[in-house]
């Protein structure tokens, strides 16, 4: 829901259910919805958009109360981001211990390569669709059931996983973590689409970092103490941990349950369609036609799936660089201990401490990185960093594959990797409002999330075929794990060439839009000298869709009155172009599966010499 832009309007009043609804009510009667097909951040990838000029905000409400409900509003948001960081904490946590504990169970429960990938790629695989069915879910039943319904998938999977691991049967961790991937993904849609809900107007940038750093900073965690634990406690202690810490984000989920009606009402925070549909319903006794109007504000919020092929080439190269992401960080994260181990022949406690550095970046850079981009949003921040992580992990790609006897050791391309991957998640986030319409916010969350996932689940696969593709019974050459660190390297470089793509495809479509708004200013132009002062006005009583979901309060962007009438629609070829990648992406999730399961039939849990 767009924001308006008057400061008093964040602040909630005595009934913000009703005041809200009314608001939209207005704001359906004089909007045109012109702005369905624009991003909601105008000024784009690169920086400023096209014909978007700075415009004041309407003065703040001198009411004496203003300051003691501004901190009000504060100490409840505060809450709901506490809230929204505790739902992850769980998973992130489960979703990383059995790296650094691979060794051990080749050890003892007697894994191959490729049923360890198996293992990996079952908590992945249910990723590559769930992303878009918790946007569905969320946009339809709302954040507050959806996120029970997500951890209490996520807590059902950990404790298979659990068993699994008493009973040492590889079957049972496999469906454990199949059902933990079902409620993954889900859940952080749905803790994203909280933080957006509550922050969209106060600096979303820097409460995106703090949301994801929870869940960085468990796995962080999860890497370093998973082997500790083990040696110390037994081998299922680090199972025990992160069955306890799922747990515990089922309880603090049903306390935003409980409380998510005083804390939207505190907050001022975003309607969601069931809140909307339950004001309608409550309208229908005394007023029908305004219940009847509400709830057509609420079905408008819904996205049709088929509705994504509309999005853009901007869109499908971003769905590029989801894919390739996903191909070059989960993967070599959860291999990594095993690659620093075998390759600089290193102890096994010494090769798990060392990788789970690569986890540690995070916790310090999300917050800067948010910070970045909420500042200099009107320039290219987001692809200059984009680009800085790319160059980043390639050189760390690049350092393992050169001869252990020449690099003697992994600290510099640890360091390296993260330090390119501890800032870029966030970024893959906050790109999104710069390309899309809040419409399609959740809609474009899901794909992201679902693409990266796909081109994880792939690789991961992929990888532990090539690992076990030596004679049985012997363990990886120092050639097999060249050959991987070789494609992980090309992969890295093909992600940095979707990078460069996306730039020229946003660079085209700001200069096809400049010349749209040109060629208009001839017919508009004596309009918008008349309009110029009642658009400017009309932005602080309307809650219109080019209101920046990335933007402080105190700006607005507003374009050529002309333009924004008359948006440059996309053309047929690139329509067609939507609709042949999407059935491209489709594929590539279908492939995953595929994969997964031919692999697990003929590989997994089968002994030693068996075909």
């Amino acid at each position: 829901m767009p924001a308006a832009l008057d400061v008093s309007a964040n602040i909630p009043s005595e009934d913000y259910l009703r005041a809200e609804c009314d608001h939209l009510l207005e704001a359906e009667a004089t909007d045109a919805g012109s702005q369905d097909e624009q991003p909601t951040d105008p000024g784009g990838l690169l920086g400023q958009g096209p014909g978007a000029v700075l415009a004041p905000a309407a003065p703040a409400d001198p009411a004496g109360s203003l300051a003691a409900r501004r901190r009000k509003a504060f100490l409840i948001r505060t809450l709901a981001l506490l809230c929204a960081c505790s739902l992850s904490v769980g998973s992130h946590y489960a979703s990383n211990i059995l790296g650094p504990l691979k060794s051990r169970l080749q050890r003892e429960m007697g894994t191959s390569h490729t049923e360890f990938g198996l293992l990996l790629s079952a908590f992945s695989l249910n990723s590559t669709w769930t992303p878009l069915v918790g946007g569905i879910l969320a946009s339809r039943l709302g954040t507050t059931f959806t996120s029970i319904l997500a951890t209490g998938v996520i807590l059902l999977g950990q404790i298979c996983l659990l068993c699994g691991d008493i009973w040492g049967n590889i079957r049972l961790m496999t469906l454990g973590l199949f059902i933990f991937g079902l409620g993954v993904s889900p859940l952080a849609v749905v803790q994203e689409t909280i933080i957006v809900r509550f922050f969209k107007a106060h600096g979303l940038g820097v409460s995106m970092a703090f949301g994801l750093i929870a869940g960085k900073g468990a796995s962080f965690v999860a890497a370093r103490t998973s082997y500790p634990l083990t040696e110390r406690f037994g081998p299922r202690a680090p199972f025990y941990v992160a069955t306890a810490l799922a747990s515990l984000s089922v309880v603090v989920n049903l306390l935003y349950i409980f409380l998510s009606k005083w804390l939207i009402d505190g907050a001022g925070a975003e309607l969601e369609a069931p809140d909307i549909s339950e004001e309608a319903r409550r309208r229908v006794a005394f007023n029908m036609t305004e219940a009847q109007a509400l709830e057509k504000v609420a079905e408008k919020r819904k996205v049709h799936i088929r509705q994504i092929t509309k999005l853009g080439d901007v869109f499908w190269a971003y769905m590029g660089l989801n894919l390739f992401c996903g191909m070059i960080w989960s993967p070599f994260q959860h291999l990594a201990a095993n690659i620093i181990e075998t390759r600089y022949h290193l102890k096994e406690q010494d090769a798990a401490n060392s990788a789970s550095y690569l986890l540690a970046g995070p916790i310090i850079l999300y917050p800067i990185c948010g910070f970045l981009v909420d500042r200099r949003k009107h320039t290219p921040i987001v692809i200059q960093l984009l680009f800085l992580s790319s160059s980043l992990t390639m050189f760390a790609y690049i350092w393992f594959s050169l001869s252990p006897t020449w690099t003697k050791t992994p600290v510099p391309a640890i360091f390296s990797f993260a330090f390119g991957h501890g800032f870029s998640p966030l970024l893959l986030v906050v790109l999104v409002p710069k390309i899309v319409s809040s419409k399609y916010i959740s809609t474009a969350l899901g794909a992201h999330k679902s693409m990266e996932q796909t081109g994880s689940t792939l690789f991961q696969t992929l990888s532990g075929l090539l690992l076990d593709s030596s004679k049985r019974g012997e363990k990886p050459s120092e050639t097999t794990f060249q050959y991987l660190l070789n494609i992980f390297l090309f992969l890295n470089v093909l992600q940095f060439s979707t990078i460069v793509l996306l730039t020229y495809l946003q660079y085209r479509k700001d200069l096809t839009a400049k010349k749209h708004t040109r060629s208009q200013s001839g017919s508009f132009g004596a309009a918008d000298h008349q309009l110029d002062a009642s658009v400017r006005t009309s932005h602080s009583a309307n809650a219109s869709e080019d209101t920046p979901l990335l933007s402080d309060s105190q700006y607005l962007a507003s374009g050529d009155a002309g333009a924004q009438a008359r948006p440059l629609e996309k053309s047929g070829a690139e329509m067609r172009r939507g609709l042949f990648i999407a059935m491209l992406c489709t594929t590539l999730v279908v492939s995953a599966w595929i994969l997964f399961m031919v692999t697990a039939w003929y590989k997994l849990g089968q002994k030693r010499g068996e075909h």
